[in-house]
């Protein structure tokens, strides 16, 4: 089931000052592909479809003058800056049948006391029915110990979804947190030493000079 219609005006003005004067009138350019049809130039209520586009996957029923069209979001350009939506591409799909697409890995659970999850992949490809997209799929590490690893082919799909992803990759391991290095105690001690020694002669070297000085002075007079 589609929540999301939006009511969409068919472009016929193009290039990046066209974009500018749409975004500028809170619309959002997009193109409209797929099913062997021609690429179709749409402008939509940016407020609107950003909320909308927030849901990865997320499908929109285009509500146009000569009916309606189900799309799938498959690419979102943002300004790399104000994060605002520039451009969309929307595909074309149909009721019932299959895409691929990516899904988030949400880690669940903690491994055991000491432990950290190192993830590879924080995203799996599957395949799915276009109206019931999974949002994501779930892995429990609760207690998993060091050296533990979890591949794309244990984990658990939602009903309908097929793995893509190759089922040997591996998408997370629980490993010990990194070492800090700490200088070793003799080191420090001679770094100081050294810095200390520096000091001195600095110290030294001015006293000499200061001694030059005055008596060039007191001559002088």
């Amino acid at each position: 089931m589609v929540d999301n219609h939006v009511a969409v005006d068919i472009r016929t003005s193009f290039g990046k000052g066209a974009a500018r004067k749409l975004r500028a009138s809170g619309k959002i350019p997009a193109v409209v592909y797929g099913h062997g049809a021609d690429p179709l130039h749409v402008a939509l209520p940016a407020h609107e479809t950003t909320l909308i586009a927030r849901r990865a996957n997320a499908l929109i029923e285009l509500k146009m003058t000569d009916g309606e069209q189900l799309v799938l979001i498959k690419d979102v350009q943002r300004d790399p800056v104000r994060q605002i939506i520039e451009h969309l591409d929307l595909v074309i799909v149909r009721k019932g049948e299959k895409v691929t697409v990516d899904i988030a890995v949400h880690v669940e659970g903690e491994p055991i006391s000491g432990t950290m999850v190192q993830m590879d992949h924080s995203s799996i490809t599957v395949e799915a029915e276009a109206t019931h997209i999974p949002e994501y799929v779930s892995v429990n590490v609760d207690g998993l110990e060091e050296g533990s690893q979890i591949h794309a082919g244990e984990l658990s799909l939602p009903d309908g979804a097929t793995l893509v992803t190759d089922p040997e990759a591996l998408i997370l391991s629980i490993q010990l947190p990194p070492k800090v290095v700490e200088p070793e105690p003799d080191a420090v001690a001679e770094g100081e030493a050294e810095g200390e020694g520096a000091e001195g002669e600095a110290a030294a070297e001015g006293g000499d000079a200061g001694g030059d000085s005055g008596g060039d002075d007191a001559g002088g007079e």
